[in-house]
């Protein structure tokens, strides 16, 4: 009798990455970051089931707002604790923090990337933020090539000696 093997969920690690943002972008500095969530939100990310793909952040009424992060509804919840998948979340961080980034993001013309959701060892959801400038078409040819070439002899060193 075979039985259905049951997913695990993710009580550590990393639940969603924005893998494209390091293409896309340059980061420059990393900072991170809890979030208020509600309940079935915690359950769909230990599931591992959120993108990040077009999410950014940014300020609003001075705090600091993640938007557009996918984390889609739970489906074994109640209909009492549904929720909008694509709503802004607030993202908790100390007021020096705040005015910090925001000044960075006005004054440099950088941007707030988040590039992933993780579970700290305390089981506490948090996002990875990056300030990021973004990468013109010929600076993403340079680095893919560069990284092929740190590749390529890494290789050549290894098979070498």
């Amino acid at each position: 009798m075979a039985e259905k093997k049951k997913k695990s969920l993710i009580s550590h690690g990393v639940a969603a990455q924005n893998r494209k943002a390091r293409h896309d972008y340059t980061i420059n500095d990393t900072i991170e970051a809890g979030m208020a969530l509600v309940g079935p939100e915690v359950k769909s990310l230990r599931a591992g089931r959120a993108t990040l793909v077009d999410a950014w952040a940014g300020e609003r009424e001075g705090e600091m707002w993640l938007f557009n992060a996918y984390i889609p509804e739970w489906q074994a919840g109640s209909v009492v604790a549904r929720f909008e998948p694509r709503r802004p979340r607030k993202l908790l961080l100390h007021r020096k923090q705040v005015r910090e980034l925001t000044g960075s993001v006005t004054r440099e013309g950088t941007t707030l990337v988040p590039l992933q959701i993780h579970f700290n060892d305390r089981g506490v959801a948090k996002v990875l933020l990056g300030l990021a400038e973004g990468r013109k078409k010929h600076d993403k040819r340079a680095a893919i090539a560069a990284r092929d070439w740190q590749r390529d002899k890494a290789r050549l060193m290894r098979d070498k000696g």
